[in-house]
């Protein structure tokens, strides 16, 4: 719904001895220009207005730049924070906790060791089997 139909609704609905609301409240358009112009028209960089300039910049040492993004080692805080608790990790918990945190892929996970199936003898012996042969075929 636009905001001029919805100003007509309520100049209906708005009861008949109380007037126009207060201008501060009122917002429309100035008849002269239409919505928005003004606004547009700040952020409009003019054509004299030049972005290569490097008027008003302040000039960075590439040294600072180069120190303040440079990589910190923490290791060393790190190492006398850690050593410092007095709380020491079970190894069985320490060592689910690395293994939780390996990875999920299949690469990252160790080589499980299968066991090796043994050659399975036969149950019967050489001689279980004449035997056999003798009762089922009937050779003497």
């Amino acid at each position: 719904m636009s905001a001029s139909l919805l100003r007509r609704g309520l100049e209906l609905l708005e009861a008949p001895g109380r007037g126009k609301a207060t201008p501060g409240l009122q917002q429309g358009r100035d008849g002269s220009r239409p919505a928005g112009a003004a606004r547009r028209r700040k952020v409009m960089v003019g054509p004299g207005k030049s972005k290569a300039t490097i008027k008003g910049r302040v000039v960075k040492s590439a040294i600072e730049e180069y120190r303040k993004k440079k990589a910190v080692n923490h290791l060393k805080a790190n190492l006398q924070y850690m050593t410092s608790g007095r709380c020491v990790a079970d190894k069985a918990v320490t060592q689910q906790v690395l293994t939780q945190n390996r990875g999920r892929k299949s690469k990252d996970r160790p080589a499980e060791k299968k066991e090796k199936k043994k050659p399975e003898g036969t149950v019967f012996t050489e001689e279980d089997f004449r035997k056999f042969e003798r009762e089922y075929f009937g050779i003497p």
